[in-house]
């Protein structure tokens, strides 16, 4: 408590708490989803095993208009990202700023998602040598790894922060509105065909929300041309509000898209994977949302105790959102050694009874997870040195370049490939082994860059 306390009593003046809230709600709203809509039933060899729940529960379709808030995350990843470039400029200007700046930001997504892959590989190497099923080690660790799904989009994402962030400051939202046309036509495909024009949507839908992340940043300063801001006030809240949630109802109640913002087996098309026009109305009325809360949420964040716990929130948060589904499959794996794991059917009444205390289980063990391994996430700190001046530094600059592109690449490969390889795939260490290492030789690279390594000729 004393450590959170220094930390609150040291915010900048200027420091946009309703950024951190945000993403603390976000991250908090995805592990009480994934909890809450869990059914636990067991397959025909008598193994426990899982699914959602949305597919039986049609009615709560709308919900997900709101409970859908990866956009809201790349909303502030936009908006922190580009804080945090332009503060790295202030301190290393010059020459090979963009891949210092790289080499930092990834220290805080990287060190976390190791702990989890190396804690998975060594579990699943221990149960493969007890004789476990391979294919059943891989079905485990796969739906551990889930949320790795989205953290690929956005390592894709954060790396393009400097030349977006470039566009933005000459175009301003023009970019984003391009982003949008090009997700419509990624939806013609997946609509009328080809399917394959769709892919794109994979990355154009999740910039054009980080670009809008870049227009909030922008609007905290009043000189810049107003094509380059968002607007933040509550009369552009309403207007973003009303009409998302008009081209909402069109796109999916009128339309062609599903009501639902989540994935749900059978569905024509999945609005989130990749983006759709749909998921970008919703994000336009969340975004409309936030601005009409905004005020009375930095009042309220002015306070001490509310500010001390979204600061300890997003001191571990992307811990909480990489181990929230290893706590569910512990805690299955508990109930179920104990014989006394809970299958109600999905809809019932003992299934609704059952998700308070499902949940407060589930935040018991994901709390001692983060207990132990939250320090590597809170302790993340700057580390990278600067490239000394110098004739040889356009090589060393050019070299560092490259090493860090590497680097950067081999995370994102072993990540898709982990996503990519299939959950009933039989491997011995739960993840395959050519993407368990693209994973560590790029993060093993990306942390002897920011050591310092390799910055002098």
């Amino acid at each position: 408590m004393r450590r959170l306390r220094q930390l609150a009593e040291r915010t900048p003046a200027g420091r946009e708490r309703y950024a951190d809230l945000l993403r603390a709600l976000a991250i908090t709203m995805v592990v009480i989803g994934h909890w809450g809509i869990t059914v636990i039933t067991y397959d025909a060899v008598g193994r426990p095993t899982g699914h959602s729940a949305l597919g039986d529960l049609p009615w709560v379709w709308p919900l997900t208009w709101v409970a859908q808030v990866m956009p809201v995350f790349f909303l502030v990843g936009g908006f922190a990202n580009a804080a945090s470039l332009a503060a790295h400029r202030r301190r290393q200007p010059g020459p090979g700023t963009a891949t210092g700046w790289l080499v930092d930001r990834s220290a805080r997504l990287v060190r976390p998602t190791t702990a989890l892959l190396v804690v998975l590989t060594l579990g699943a190497g221990v149960a493969s040598l007890r004789g476990a099923d391979p294919a059943q080690v891989r079905e485990v660790v796969w739906f551990a790894t889930i949320p790795l799904w989205f953290l690929v989009a956005y390592l894709v994402v954060v790396p393009l922060t400097p030349p977006m962030y470039a566009l933005h400051r000459r175009f301003g939202l023009a970019v984003p509105a391009a982003l949008v046309g090009l997700v419509a036509l990624g939806d013609l495909g997946r609509l009328l065909g080809p399917a394959g024009l769709a892919g794109g949507n994979y990355l154009f839908g999740w910039l054009a929300v980080h670009q809008i992340g870049f227009a909030w940043h922008d609007a905290r300063t009043p000189q810049l041309p107003g094509r380059r801001r968002l607007p933040l006030t509550r009369r552009a809240g309403a207007v973003l509000l009303t009409a998302g949630l008009v081209a909402l109802v069109l796109l999916t109640v009128v339309g062609p898209y599903p009501v639902v913002m989540l994935n749900v087996p059978g569905e024509r098309l999945d609005n989130a994977a990749p983006p759709s026009l749909a998921l970008l109305a919703a994000f336009t009325a969340q975004l409309g949302l936030i601005l009409l809360l905004r005020v009375p949420a930095q009042r309220w964040l002015r306070r001490r105790g509310p500010w001390q716990a979204v600061i300890a929130v997003n001191a571990v948060v992307l811990t909480v959102f990489l181990w929230h589904l290893t706590a569910a499959i512990l805690l299955i794996g508990l109930l179920d050694a104990l014989g006394v794991l809970p299958t109600p059917t999905v809809g019932t009444a003992a299934w609704w009874a059952w998700r308070v205390p499902w949940l407060l289980a589930l935040a018991v063990v994901l709390g001692a997870l983060v207990a132990v391994l939250g320090p590597i996430e809170a302790r993340t700190r700057r580390t990278t040195r600067s490239v000394v001046g110098g004739d040889a530094t356009t090589r060393v600059r050019a070299a560092r370049s490259g090493l860090t592109v590497a680097g950067y690449a081999g995370v994102v490969a072993g990540l898709l490939l982990n996503s990519l390889t299939r959950k009933s795939h039989p491997e011995p260490l739960g993840l395959p082994a050519p993407a368990l290492v693209a994973y560590l030789a790029g993060a093993g690279l990306l942390r002897l860059l920011r050591s310092g390594w390799g910055s002098r000729g």
